[in-house]
């Protein structure tokens, strides 16, 4: 591999950039840079080969540097670099909804395309509350989300989101928002291997927000089907059935947020399918375009798109978009993405591998530090005991640790966070799961 010269990396040159995400000063006098990825491995700045256990950001599913959708990139951007989607279009955008909505479940067939996850989760937010006003229920405002769930950063998202110090700085947010409890009770579930056998009772807490403020007030709940950036929490055995039990019951649309669990990461192009229960709405991004570019989407059921469709023919039916909606570049990445999937059998290889993944995560049980281990699909998440009055202190510096040792792991509070490729092989998941054994057996 040709390694990219060095850019000037002195501090001055690396202060321009405010950080997402990102204690900007500490990583400015310590940078971790990378400069190249092929196939399961980033090369840092100093040529050092870092095997990838996070997929980028949950996203690169096919793997780095997938030929298909570096040519696809640049052979449209080379045809047709951009156009509005605001009362005009072009083929690819159509192409694209197409091959994704012959991925979804039966019955979503109607994609929205946006720019990001974050954009996802407030487009479908707002296509909710619309629905029940398009069918004359505009009394139902009310958005439900959940304790420890992620929805991206945008103000709709944030506020049915619930990670706390997410929400801390921002505030106020939307009002008419209640949360679920989340479904995590390391006494109950500790080492569970997919999803745990208890918890199914805790979608009845949603009975209880229905009551308490009327279920005819209620627009939407929404979910992760695994909750992930809180955790790598997979859903209880039946609480996902529960929870669309209660939406039908009340008339309340059900949105899965994919963002992180389609495109592959289940073992199915959609954990709906992996999970089994079909939501009304879906959002998601990420393995969309492989990382490649920018692209989210809202892909919604034929009964939530013809509740639109209904008024006059010439009106715009939802006044609602983005100026780089159903981008060709993007679409063009979504296609050869779709190609990539399917012509090397990825998702496929999730559905093999994942057997594997889950005997090295849970080989984790008894070592130093561990206190609980989760795992569903190619998804895992290490959980790591703090020292008094240092809450994740060890699991950062088991993280740092494993990546000195070259795998790039995620900490999340308390656990180190997994989601690798889905190219992965048997002995890339092997030194995963070592790498990380070697690092809590380090920690003090």
């Amino acid at each position: 591999m040709t390694i990219v010269p060095q850019l000037n990396l002195s501090r001055e040159a690396l202060e321009p950039y405010w950080m997402p995400f990102t204690a900007n000063r500490a990583f400015k006098a310590a940078p971790r840079l990378m400069i190249a990825a092929k196939g399961m491995y980033y090369t840092t700045a100093e040529g050092r080969q870092v095997l990838d256990a996070m997929a980028g950001l949950w996203c690169v599913n096919a793997g780095h540097g997938q030929q298909r959708i570096t040519d696809a990139i640049r052979e449209q951007a080379g045809h047709l670099d951009y156009v509005s989607s605001f009362q005009m279009g072009h083929p690819i955008a159509f192409k694209a909804a197409e091959r994704i909505a012959g991925l979804t479940p039966a019955g979503m067939d109607h994609v929205f395309f946006v720019n990001s996850g974050s954009e996802a989760v407030d487009t479908a937010l707002k296509i909710a509350r619309a629905y029940h006003r398009m069918r004359g229920e505009g009394h139902r405002t009310r958005l439900i989300g959940r304790a420890k769930g992620y929805h991206g950063m945008g103000f709709g998202g944030l506020s049915v989101a619930g990670i706390g110090r997410h929400r801390r700085d921002f505030g106020p947010l939307l009002p008419d928002v209640a949360h679920l409890p989340h479904t995590y009770s390391r006494e109950h579930q500790a080492f569970s291997r997919g999803q745990p056998d208890w918890g199914a009772h805790l979608a009845d807490e949603l009975e209880a927000i229905a009551q308490i403020n009327d279920p005819s007030t209620i627009a939407a709940v929404i979910v992760e089907p695994v909750t992930g950036s809180g955790g790598v929490l997979p859903p209880p055995k039946g609480y996902l059935e529960r929870l669309r039990a209660i939406c039908d019951k009340h008339g309340i649309l059900l949105i899965f947020d994919e963002v992180i669990t389609g495109y592959g990461r289940l073992g199915t192009p959609f954990g709906s399918a992996a999970l089994g229960v079909m939501p009304d709405i879906i959002t998601c991004a990420k393995g969309m375009t492989n990382g490649a570019v920018p692209m989210g989407g809202v892909i919604a059921s034929d009964q939530v798109y013809d509740a639109f469709m209904a008024g006059p023919e010439g009106a715009v039916e939802l006044m609602h978009g983005y100026t780089y909606s159903g981008h060709p570049l993007a679409c063009a990445a979504a296609i050869a993405s779709i190609d990539v999937y399917e012509e090397q059998d990825i998702f496929a290889n999730c559905a093999r591998a994942a057997a594997r993944w889950e005997d090295q995560a849970h080989s984790l049980q008894g070592e130093p530090h561990v206190v609980d281990v989760r795992n569903i699909g190619l998804l895992a998440a290490i959980e790591i005991a703090p020292k008094a009055g240092e809450p994740g202190g060890r699991a950062l510096a088991a993280g740092n640790i494993c990546f000195e040792a070259g795998v790039l792991v995620r900490t999340a509070g308390d656990a180190l966070v997994l989601s690798p490729p889905l190219i992965i092989a048997d002995g890339e998941i092997d030194r995963i799961f070592e790498t990380i054994r070697g690092a809590v057996r380090a920690l003090a």
